[in-house]
């Protein structure tokens, strides 16, 4: 039932996958608490990390109750990428390092990183191999399927991760043209897996319980990574655990619960990151708890007016507590 990253067990099977701005310190655990049996971190820059940048230390923090976790780094030179994953393996207390080859961000992308590297298969092999090199823990890297639809090259992708060294690999079923729009392609999971003798998880288009169990059955992955699905949805954790388990799959939370879960969730936020930027970056989880609840428009509009903890409980319990 477990997927392992080399030594590493993950369990149940089910990852929240990166995100930029959204799986920080405070959403991970709330992930880990319902059920996740892994996180990845925001992605890292490895020329920050090297330069002391200090935003990189917050970036990085991981909490002995939210492992096993892992640190994804970000960059396209091989000798500072060995140096900077040796770095990170010795002095952070991650699990594992992951490599990022599927930001599609143009920025990233225009500086030859992220989904770049899959048009640039030699560099990106390379890359992995020299973090192999310099890790003391396993090394895994997460690509889409192609670069575009002339490109779809995640199979040979692949097997060059392996022969670098790689521990398991995350295939994201859409291009980098696509960004986030469309339909993820499951296939070329399947295809991947079929490559491959290393773990491989599958990730796209994961929004239910269902969802996480169809792609294990029809790609044959080691493992499920959720990303967007589990924005303002921390409970999907237990109902996939649940289904990948056999089990019934519980209930959805009640306003209650949603209601509860937001006010811990700025609680931490505040703590960790202080009022001023805290409530600010609650306000899009708010927006993605309280998607398709009824007045849940006005609601984000006066949240975005909402400046202390104090008012933001009270207009929560008004439109959640009737």
């Amino acid at each position: 039932m477990a997927l392992m990253i080399g030594t590493v067990q993950i369990e149940p099977p089910v990852l929240l996958a990166p995100m930029a701005g959204v799986t920080d310190l405070p959403f991970r655990l709330l992930c880990r608490e319902q059920g996740c049996g892994g996180a990845v971190t925001e992605m890292v820059s490895a020329k920050a990390i090297f330069y002391r940048n200090k935003n990189s230390d917050a970036l990085m923090r991981i909490l002995p109750e939210e492992r096993p976790a892992a640190i994804q780094l970000f960059g396209s030179e091989p000798p500072l990428m060995r140096a900077m994953t040796e770095k990170v393996c010795r002095e952070q207390d991650c699990d594992w390092v992951d490599f990022n080859m599927g930001c599609p961000v143009p920025k990233v992308v225009n500086n030859h990183e992220g989904s770049a590297l899959m048009r640039e298969l030699a560099l990106a092999q390379e890359i992995l191999q020299e973090m192999v090199k310099g890790a003391s823990k396993p090394v895994t890297v997460k690509i889409r399927k192609g670069f575009n639809d002339d490109e779809v090259n995640a199979v040979e992708i692949a097997k060059r991760a392996e022969a670098a060294g790689v521990a398991a690999i995350a295939v994201h079923g859409r291009t980098r043209e696509q960004f986030y729009s469309g339909k993820a392609d499951w296939d070329i999971i399947r295809q991947v897996k079929e490559a491959v003798s290393i773990p491989v998880i599958g990730n796209g288009d994961i929004w239910t319980a269902e969802d996480a169990q169809r792609m294990k059955e029809e790609t044959g992955c080691d493992g499920v990574m959720v990303a967007r699905g589990a924005q303002g949805n921390p409970w999907l954790f237990r109902e996939i655990a649940a289904a990948l388990e056999g089990k019934e799959i519980p209930a959805r939370p009640s306003r209650q619960e949603i209601y509860e879960m937001i006010l811990r969730h700025m609680q931490m936020q505040l703590e960790w990151k202080g009022e001023y930027i805290g409530i600010r970056e609650m306000r899009k989880h708010i927006a993605w708890y309280t998607a398709g609840l009824p007045h849940s428009t006005s609601l984000r509009a006066r949240i975005n007016q909402t400046e202390s903890f104090e008012a933001m409980e009270k207009l929560l319990a008004e439109t959640l507590l009737v």
